[in-house]
């Protein structure tokens, strides 16, 4: 696999176990706690929102979805 992608799918990953961990999250929150930029975080909330992980109940926060999710050990 590409490098970058890699690194992108780990990051989408981590992003999906933060917003699990904490409940709910802003945009911001997510900026902040992976120091990537406001359009990247953008775009790895989008894939989790669009793969039905992840939902916005109010814009700029977000929450899991009750779908499950095999996590690795």
């Amino acid at each position: 696999m590409n490098p970058a992608t890699d690194r992108m799918l780990t990051r989408i990953k981590d992003v999906y176990l933060y917003i699990y961990g904490n409940g709910t999250v802003t945009t911001e929150n997510v900026v902040q706690e992976f120091s990537i930029t406001a359009r990247t975080a953008q775009r790895d909330l989008n894939v989790l929102e669009y793969n039905d992980l992840i939902t916005s109940p109010v814009r700029g926060q977000w929450t899991t979805t009750a779908r499950k999710v095999k996590l690795p050990s």
